[in-house]
């Protein structure tokens, strides 16, 4: 068998400035998701693990402490003195790094829907890492990339919103997105991290550039038009459109 892959390398130009995937069809019939690296090539699965592994026989370590952690439940009657051990919490971030390679791409290639549910199986194991980690080091050091998940979920889901031209729907994930950014930097009281947060400014800009490229809609145009109306001493005019806008407004009520 010939394993040599300089013949796709030299087909696949590394760009140091992009993130090189693109997605193929494996030798199984399943698809696969490929990455050019600089020294060479990596390919992940799209279904289930990135890595196609099944750690202790479940679709994911999170899967599978997650089922301990139901098991405790059962067996002690409540989760008191349930704890993710040292190598518990390792398992759980090994596998949270491979998802984050994985959605990462895949948002570059505009695959949303992957993005939602790998940003979300990440933000899980956040939660039981923060809930039932071995100690505080460990919990923050899982917690501390929260924001930065939820940055990406929030551009994922206002995506979707855009690909059906639903600008209010994009700018209302994007308020929930923001507003949940903003309340983890509360919890620690700090004002400063939260000016400081490039997730936070991340999602303001793409919220101000949707709101520039927005639609008007009927009554947005007509009160611009009173506006300019009014500048321009065109006060017939303006009680026109001051009309109009009245009787949408009463319309909308009913």
């Amino acid at each position: 068998m010939d394993r040599d892959i300089s013949l796709i390398l030299s087909n696949w130009k590394f760009d140091p400035d992009d993130i090189c995937a693109r997605k193929i069809t494996g030798q199984d019939g399943k698809e696969k998701l490929q990455i050019r690296l600089d020294l060479g090539l990596l390919q992940m699965e799209l279904e289930g693990r990135p890595d196609g592994q099944r750690p202790h026989k479940c679709d994911s370590a999170l899967g599978h402490f997650q089922a301990k952690f139901e098991a405790y439940k059962a067996e002690h009657g409540s989760e008191k003195g349930f704890q993710l051990d040292e190598e518990a919490c390792s398992e759980l971030w090994q596998e949270s790094l491979h998802y984050y390679h994985r959605y990462i791409c895949l948002l570059r290639l505009g695959d949303y829907e992957y993005v939602l549910g790998d940003t979300e199986h990440n933000l899980m194991i956040f939660d039981l890492v923060q809930d039932y980690g071995v100690d505080e080091e460990t919990r923050l050091s899982f917690e501390q990339y929260r924001p930065y998940v939820i940055m990406v979920q929030t551009r994922a889901r206002g995506e979707l919103r855009l690909e059906d031209e639903d600008y209010d729907g994009a700018l209302r994930v994007l308020d929930e997105g923001i507003q949940r950014i903003r309340s983890f930097f509360d919890a620690f009281g700090d004002p400063e991290l939260l000016e400081s947060s490039e997730e936070l400014q991340a999602l303001l800009s793409w919220q101000e550039e949707i709101l520039s490229e927005r639609p008007l809609n009927l009554q947005q145009r007509l009160a611009r038009e009173l506006q300019d109306a009014i500048a321009e001493e065109n006060y017939e005019r303006a009680a026109n459109l001051r009309d109009r806008l009245h009787r949408l407004e009463i319309a909308g009520r009913k």
